[in-house]
């Protein structure tokens, strides 16, 4: 078992406080089957809350055994997305490469992105083919609980880093802690995870901004597990925004979530959100 991803080194709290919050969304629907010859499909969709416009995607999926998987899907914004997966080119290093087409402007990109895993390290490489071209690159590396990582973008033309980013990260059952610092070391986040009982788990994420604020930004969350299909979450900020969600397992496979948001500082204003998303898995 490799060491954990860099994007993972505080993967636990934010979980915790960004996932399961339905209310970014009036209304979103993902329904996913699979064919009898292997054949991924997924169906997404979801309504704006600005104007209750509908924007979606179709996504279709096949992998073999030797470890070749070909993903494409079409957006309602007439987008095609393109990804290949290939197997190990060698031991514990994996690759895929990524395209982007608009027909409508001819707007074109590809990536390609290398992973390389160990028992005690892990990095990624992504290199942007057409734009630049540009090179991103994160490593992680832990040991009994800790983990360190970092991440640098590089523009290969201009010859200069354009971005980096630094985290540390320890965790040992039930509790995690991670610091993270990221756009050239600006926006520092501490963050905090919990398990505080078999069916509660407690979270909390201090961000300060140094470029733009002085102000920490504070969210505190909670997640109880009603049983084992059903749980509920709440969320709070410093500046007054309560969050709600609420997770039921209505049939295997079948999925309800339902999400409201509270600007409490603004109560008498049209300013709250409600939300629902329902995913069907077959």
């Amino acid at each position: 078992m490799s060491v954990a991803a860099y994007s993972d080194i505080a993967k636990k709290p934010n979980d915790l406080l960004t996932r399961d919050f339905f209310h970014l969304s009036p209304a979103s629907l993902d329904v996913k089957t699979k064919a009898d010859n292997g054949v991924t499909f997924t169906a997404r969709g979801k309504s704006s809350p600005k104007d209750g416009s509908i924007s979606g995607a179709l996504e279709a999926k096949y992998s073999d055994k030797s470890g070749i998987a070909l993903t494409q899907s079409w957006s309602t914004s007439n987008a095609i997305d393109t990804k290949f997966e290939l197997p190990p080119l060698i031991p514990n290093l994996t690759s895929n490469v990524a395209t982007n087409f608009i027909p409508s402007s001819g707007s074109t990109n590809a990536k390609l992105s290398l992973t390389y895993k160990q028992p005690l390290f892990q990095s990624n490489a992504v290199v942007d083919l057409l734009k630049g071209p540009t090179f991103t690159t994160n490593f992680s590396f832990g040991k009994a609980g800790v983990i360190a990582g970092g991440e640098v973008s590089y523009d290969v033309p201009g010859g200069r880093v354009t971005n980096y980013a630094a985290g540390l990260g320890y965790g040992a059952g039930n509790f995690a802690v991670a610091l993270t610092a990221v756009n050239k070391l600006s926006i520092i986040s501490a963050a905090y995870y919990t398990q505080a009982t078999p069916v509660v788990e407690v979270g909390a994420k201090a961000t300060l901004d140094t470029k733009s604020t002085s102000q920490v930004n504070v969210e505190l969350g909670a997640k109880y597990t009603i049983d084992a299909t059903t749980s509920a979450k709440v969320k709070i900020s410093n500046t007054g925004l309560v969050s709600l969600g609420y997770l039921q397992t209505i049939h295997p496979g079948v999925k309800l979530g339902l999400g409201a948001a509270v600007d409490t500082q603004r109560l008498a204003e049209p300013a709250h959100k409600l939300g629902f998303s329902f995913s069907f898995e077959a």
